[in-house]
């Protein structure tokens, strides 16, 4: 089964505090600290609806955006930078959602909600 969001992020606690607020908001949540196992869901025909990647200690975040870029449409992307990674101007302009740290997680479960929510707003008007 698709999950509805797949979430990248080096850091362990700030994943798996997402993760929960995520669940609890009722999404199905696949969460992984590396670039190929994110990868591996983003696969033609099984998608989930919203990725979210922070950079946040991620190695190689150009390459990363880079790739998923090419996987997922950018508007279901959501972008987490930080100072030291790249600037949040630079990934706004290849397309994706971006948050800028510091925020607070409870804050970024509730952007992806409604991103999500957005996504699928969209699809049922498509359908019609």
């Amino acid at each position: 089964m698709t999950p509805d969001v797949v979430l990248l992020a080096v850091e362990w606690q700030p994943r798996a505090l997402l993760r929960a607020q995520l669940i609890e908001e009722g999404f199905d949540v696949v969460a992984t600290n590396r670039w190929p196992a994110m990868r591996r869901h983003l696969r033609p025909g099984s998608k989930p609806e919203l990725a979210i990647i922070d950079l946040k200690g991620l190695p190689n975040p150009s390459d990363v955006l880079r790739d998923v870029r090419v996987l997922m449409k950018p508007a279901r992307v959501l972008v987490l930078t930080a100072m030291g990674t790249i600037a949040p101007d630079e990934v706004a302009a290849l397309g994706f959602q971006t948050v800028s740290r510091p925020i607070a997680l409870g804050d970024v479960a509730r952007r992806a909600a409604a991103a999500i929510r957005s996504l699928r707003r969209q699809a049922d008007h498509s359908d019609q």
